[in-house]
């Protein structure tokens, strides 16, 4: 369990005329079944996200979307996943205008509106990006507060191609004219699938700390050994060239110690920065199906199966707490339900119902948390000062079921203190004492070596995507008929015209 603290709700959230001291964060995972969620509902269900345990909406929302669309469409991005993108751009500026008391709060319409159409949107799409069918949206109240946004991205499914992958966003939030700034790293990824396979889950961790890096690791091996120095002239002089070589080997120390701490600045666990993680983890309370009649998690308090007392088999917390996950991460005591595996039931017939799916667990899976949302708390050295700040966490809970999955999202809120990258950064006596304590904080101490290679694999992986996607797209889609149809039509216009010339 984290070492965050609660918010005090009546504690003022703003004093008047000075710069904020924390910045009001949403991250949200979800699972869309690649599907097209209907903005009215996914609004509605978001809505009641704004106002608990708040009364403002967040500075910042960040979406980590899983199967955000077709493998097709997701293989090839930019245009194609335009529409998907989109409705959540509707989502969230519905509800937020929904929240803001713009409208009558007593009617709450789930049909397609236009009320975000209107010029009246409060939030604006900063950046979105994926890796295949995993995506990352930005959206900001204040664009003018994010800067210097970084991109980063992995697969770790078949071939190394994004149908199983991560993708993150880094960037500065400005406060106070820049007066006040603080570093944000978000991660968004879809794990490996299945309860038997919790070692591949574990080992997709680990390729994310290898390969998940905001500028590419051989650009940073290459400035390092551009800046090495040359040896000075021989000598015959023994004691010279003795002294000569203590110089070049402090001289080496000095650029290893270099480069392993500029690899560390484009990691994940980039030391001046704060770090959320959000997705469909997958992981689950056991590593097989379960048999007929197995005892499943209920919603009933009175029920001896009631779902807390599965947690504990949860093998998330598990892996985590043995160190072979998710590495210096915390996250908030779960209090919600598992999210997965859900089977809609049929509609009743009336719109308005669609906010309140029917649904019963699926019987061949364990029912579990796979949909989680986790952060690094601020290092100890930042909490060990007087008046030390906090990250506080206002809500971490999942929302009601949409009828085009079978996850439940899950959203953490949290005040994230506007320490300075600066500040964050740990002091140079931690910093010369690497590798000295194996358990110490990975803003000391990465877990695993970053991978020099990475981009170059994800590079040739792209070019994988791309042949599959519009293979796929092609041959498997009404567009893609369509497109072929032309193309033979236009082949044979083309060879008629050439032959009758």
């Amino acid at each position: 369990m984290a070492t965050s603290t609660a918010v005090d709700l009546d504690a003022p959230d703003r004093s008047a005329g000075m710069a904020p001291s924390t910045l009001d964060l949403l991250v949200l995972t979800f699972n869309c079944a690649k599907s097209l969620i209907s903005p009215g509902v996914f609004a509605t269900h978001l809505q009641s996200a704004f106002a608990q345990n708040a009364t403002g909406l967040p500075d910042i929302v960040v979406l980590s979307l899983q199967e955000i669309a077709p493998l097709s469409q997701a293989f090839i991005g930019d245009y194609f996943l335009n529409p998907y993108v989109a409705r959540f751009d509707e989502a969230i500026n519905l509800a937020a205008l929904r929240h803001g008391g713009e409208r009558d709060q007593d009617v709450v319409s789930v049909a397609p509106t236009k009320e975000t159409k209107n010029g009246k949107n409060q939030y604006t799409l900063v950046r979105a990006h994926n890796v295949g069918y995993t995506a990352i949206l930005l959206f900001a109240r204040d664009a003018a507060r994010v800067r210097d946004l970084r991109e980063a991205e992995v697969g770790f499914g078949a071939a190394e191609m994004g149908n199983k992958g991560a993708v993150g966003l880094r960037a500065l939030y400005d406060v106070g004219d820049g007066e006040r700034s603080t570093e944000l790293t978000f991660v968004a990824t879809h794990l490996a699938a299945m309860e038997w396979n919790l070692p591949r889950r574990n080992a997709n961790w680990a390729a994310i700390m290898r390969g998940l890096t905001f500028e590419n690791p051989e650009t940073v091996v290459n400035r390092i050994r551009s800046r090495e120095g040359t040896s000075s002239p021989g000598s015959s002089d023994d004691g010279e060239a003795s002294e000569r070589h203590h110089l070049l080997q402090d001289e080496h120390h000095g650029q290893h110690a270099q480069l392993r701490q500029q690899l560390h600045d484009i990691s994940i666990y980039k030391p001046s920065s704060h770090l959320f993680v959000a997705g469909d983890l997958n992981y689950r309370i056991s590593t097989t199906s379960p048999p007929p009649n197995a005892a499943f998690p209920s919603l009933d308090p009175e029920s001896e199966h009631y779902y807390p007392t599965f947690f504990p088999l949860d093998q998330l917390t598990r892996e985590r707490t043995a160190g072979r996950t998710m590495h210096g991460l915390a996250e908030h005591e779960v209090r919600f339900p598992p999210t997965y595996k859900y089977v809609v039931q049929p509609p009743n017939g009336s719109e308005e119902e669609e906010t309140d799916v029917p649904w019963e667990f699926a019987s061949h899976r364990y029912p579990s948390w796979t949909d989680r949302v986790l952060y690094l708390d601020l290092p100890s050295w930042v909490r060990a000062s007087r008046d030390a700040p906090s990250i506080k966490v206002r809500a971490y809970d999942a929302l009601p079921l949409l009828r085009t999955s079978d996850h439940r999202p899950v959203y953490l809120r949290v005040d994230v203190p506007l320490v300075s990258p600066g500040d964050m950064a740990p002091p140079v006596s931690l910093l010369q004492s690497y590798g000295a304590d194996a358990s110490t904080d990975p803003r000391i101490r990465l877990p695993v070596e970053i991978d020099p290679e990475a981009w170059e694999r994800r590079k040739a992986a792209r070019q994988k995507e791309q042949a599959v996607g519009w293979s796929m797209f092609l041959w498997s889609t009404k567009e893609g008929a369509w497109i072929l149809a032309t193309l033979l039509v236009a082949g044979f216009a083309g060879y008629w015209l050439y032959k009758t010339a």
